[in-house]
């Protein structure tokens, strides 16, 4: 018998991918699929459980799908995902109108949970090993047909101080490079152009499961695939930059020239205690080499504000850094101490209110970089891929390579042309609002 089911899927791009593989095995199974919840016999969902607003944000959606419960809205619902993994007896305790709590490593055994909740009452409870969660498998993307994830790794084997990943997914697993070469090849073969690599820590690929680093050699196979234009990297550790992926990326010309380098901080002292790898030199060093190598790279970095110890000192050190570095994108967060890391009990915890103002003062100063930098674009031409027409304005909103989907910046711009979805089209930059870039396609 088939039902009807819902899937709400919180976080981050990783989780997302996990959701996507739940729904290719529930589709098999002949249950159907809705992108609501009004009426389903079923609504997993799938939370994230990393900082303090994702976890907010995932008992919101708890709770109101309770509420769709309580009204006979909604049958049977199940929570997985990064909070269920970290805090399933606060779940089961304090919202006892959830039916079934399982663990990532669960999510493979997806089928049976459903077939358990809708034949008992009882709270249904599932947390195999964390290495359980499979990583191969048939997919149903979730993104727009045309860009998609690839993830080539789960968990972390990095211990920074703040975090909670490796508690929650377990050491860092590769996947082999002939399964993630075959994912690709069937992403191409459904008209995605555009592959965003993603894990924990992309650049550590293959380490745990060939002894080495095999990024570089993954990116090269995946650039003969044919149908995919634009590949992308994703959060990757600045120790582990080499040169022969820099050398990667200069060369092979799917790979677009931008990278995402999560540094978190830049003062050395701050960095140490974050058990962060290398120093600020080392980082300007791995920058000065990126930019030297390849000159119009762009690069995204995020950092922590207000983490423990963080005096006026440290602070000035990061916001020297920001301006003198000048990064193309660039995202700011307060510290968020998670109970069960080392930064939890850390000493000289700062106020909420300092936190929120250091993150200002780097955003402030970001805007005024990236003004900058658009007015300098102003004039030229780039390829862009679009992603939405807005019938109001009878004009487009697209990417260049300058930007990933959902974090950074877009181009809105006009066409005298139709275009579709998906096309590229390459766009003359005439102005800039803020962080978005302004154009036309003559």
């Amino acid at each position: 018998m088939g039902y009807q089911i819902g899937l709400i899927s919180l976080g981050c791009p990783k989780n997302q991918v996990d959701a996507e593989r739940m729904l290719a095995l529930i589709d098999e199974a002949g249950h159907t699929i809705v992108d609501y919840v009004d009426g389903c016999d079923v609504v997993i969902i799938n939370t994230c459980g990393f900082i303090d607003d994702a976890k907010k944000e995932a008992i919101e959606n708890i709770l109101d799908t309770v509420e769709l419960k309580n009204e006979g809205i909604v049958r049977k619902i199940i929570v997985t995902g990064c909070l269920a993994q970290r805090h399933k007896e606060e779940i089961a305790k304090e919202i006892p109108e959830v039916d079934a709590v399982i663990g990532i490593g669960a999510n493979g055994k997806i089928l049976d949970v459903i077939d358990e909740v809708m034949s008992t009452a009882d709270l249904v409870e599932s947390f195999p090993p964390q290495s359980d969660l499979p990583l191969d498998g048939q997919r149903i993307l979730t993104t727009p047909e045309h860009w998609a994830y690839l993830k080539i790794a789960d968990g972390c084997s990095n211990r920074c101080t703040y975090c909670t990943i490796p508690s929650i997914r377990g050491d860092m697993r590769s996947r082999k490079i002939e399964n993630i070469i075959d994912e690709a090849k069937q992403l191409a073969e459904v008209g995605v152009k555009e592959l965003i690599v993603i894990a924990q820590d992309t650049t550590s690929y293959g380490l745990d499961l060939y002894g080495e680093l095999k990024l570089p050699e993954l990116l090269n196979e995946l650039c003969e695939i044919d149908g995919i234009e634009w590949i992308r990297l994703l959060y990757c550790y600045p120790d582990r930059i080499t040169d022969e992926l820099i050398s990667t990326i200069k060369n092979q010309e799917k790979i677009v020239n931008y990278i995402d380098l999560p540094l978190q901080h830049a003062n050395d002292r701050i960095l140490k205690a974050m058990n962060r790898r290398g120093t600020s030199e080392d980082i300007r060093n791995t920058i000065g080499k990126l930019r030297k190598e390849i000159p119009d790279v762009v690069i995204r970095t995020t950092f922590i504000v207000g983490f423990p110890g963080e005096d006026d000192e440290a602070f000035e050190d990061l916001a020297t850094f920001v301006n003198e570095i000048e990064f193309d994108r660039l995202g700011c967060f307060s510290f968020s101490p998670q109970e069960g890391t080392p930064a939890y009990d850390m000493d000289d915890q700062l106020e909420d209110d300092v936190k929120l103002n250091r993150g200002d003062i780097i955003m402030q100063d970001q805007l005024a970089i990236m003004e900058e930098k658009n007015n300098a674009k102003i004039g030229n031409t780039y390829k862009t891929i679009v992603e939405e027409y807005d019938s109001y304005t009878d004009s487009y909103i697209g990417r260049t390579y300058m930007d990933a989907p959902e974090i950074d910046s877009v181009v809105k711009f006009t066409s005298a042309k139709n275009l579709e979805i998906g096309d590229f089209a390459d766009v003359r930059i005439f102005d800039f609002d803020e962080y978005d870039l302004l154009g036309e396609v003559r």
